[in-house]
């Protein structure tokens, strides 16, 4: 089997890294080294995740630069956005893999990242190197890849409902509608006012219309494929569970087709996917069936009476949204199985 590559989460008390920690201790190839957080060096993390007692003993460490190119082969990023795209060209002329779970490589634009995200770009040096890790649709560049941009949950979900009906050219890539909904887990462990539980709880609330992040990763990947410019009207509704988000999705229709068709396409666009389920005519994905999974569920119907496709795609924010899909574009850099680490059955209930 070889030697255990080693691994560093920067980033260490976020849920996403822990997220990591759970999925990687099953992992036959890589394993947790270090774990780095700059608030909380020194401490353990159980001190902070209880649950992870008896599995994780050594503290969280600060940031050394140089002891992690020596003794990691690769880092995961669970940062906020604006700390990875200082921290990655550090590692730039390194051999360590760097996996980036926030936004700061996903916009190939400098000047559309710092209209979105508010802050100072990354160098466009490394903003040519990252590899968009959208696993299911650009395996081969993920496969020859140094730094990976993981794509956002939002965005993973949307594009995997999308992408086949456009290459397809099933659906007209004008007025496509994103309704998207997320637990509040994405928002981060952070509290908020708008996080609070007595704020979320029996309450539905549409958040950042218009000026969402995720809508130029949507856009760009989608204009790329298609070879046009793409505008999708993208809306958020932050919902009260904890984790799982999904998306419905309305395009117009580019050609007479039934849903039986529809299904059958997507079923052949996916089918050396394991991660990518479509669902059975008339059946549609909740969040409870890919609960704790890599999986995506995705379901479709085309509506005659207004000439238009339906897909619903349903992710767990935190794994295929985030970590799980990490770990898949680890997988793919390293050439090991790609569902090494995240083939656990989905929870439920």
């Amino acid at each position: 089997m070889g030697r255990l590559k080693n691994a560093a989460i920067i980033g260490g008390t976020g849920y996403g890294a822990i997220e990591l920690i759970r999925l990687l201790h099953t992992h036959k190839h890589l394993q947790v080294k270090k774990i780095i957080s700059h608030s909380q060096f020194g401490e353990h993390i159980t001190s902070v995740y209880p649950h992870l007692t008896g599995f994780v003993e050594e503290p969280m460490e600060k940031l050394k630069i140089t002891s992690l190119i020596e003794e990691v082969d690769l880092i995961f990023f669970a940062t906020p956005a604006g700390v990875a795209k200082d921290l990655i060209p550090k590692f730039a002329h390194s051999s360590v893999q760097c996996i980036d779970l926030s936004g700061d490589l996903r916009l190939h634009s400098k000047e559309q990242y710092e209209k979105w995200y508010g802050k100072e770009a990354a160098p466009q040096e490394i903003l040519n190197q990252a590899v968009y890790g959208l696993s299911e649709i650009y395996q081969e560049q993920v496969k020859e890849a140094k730094i990976i941009s993981n794509p956002g949950c939002f965005p993973t979900s949307a594009l995997l409902g999308l992408i086949p009906a456009i290459e397809q050219k099933v659906i007209t890539p004008n007025h496509i509608v994103i309704d998207g909904k997320t637990a509040v887990s994405g928002a981060g462990r952070t509290p908020t006012a708008t996080t609070h539980f007595s704020e979320t709880n029996e309450n539905i609330t549409p958040y950042k219309i218009g000026k969402h992040q995720h809508i130029p990763e949507i856009d760009q990947t989608l204009s790329e494929l298609a070879q046009e410019t793409i505008s999708t009207t993208f809306t958020t509704h932050l919902i009260p569970m904890t984790r799982g988000l999904i998306c419905t999705i309305y395009a117009e229709l580019a050609r007479d087709i039934t849903t039986e068709e529809v299904i059958h396409q997507y079923q052949i666009y996916y089918e050396n996917h394991p991660f990518v389920r479509i669902k059975e005519i008339g059946i549609f994905p909740t969040t409870k069936d890919v609960y704790g999974s890599n999986f995506c569920d995705i379901g479709l119907h085309v509506d005659e009476r207004t000439n238009q496709l339906i897909i619903a795609s349903a992710i767990d924010n935190l794994v295929k949204g985030a970590a799980g899909q990490a770990i898949q574009n680890a997988n793919l850099m390293n050439g090991w199985e790609i569902t090494e680490g995240l083939d656990a059955i989905p929870i439920f209930p």
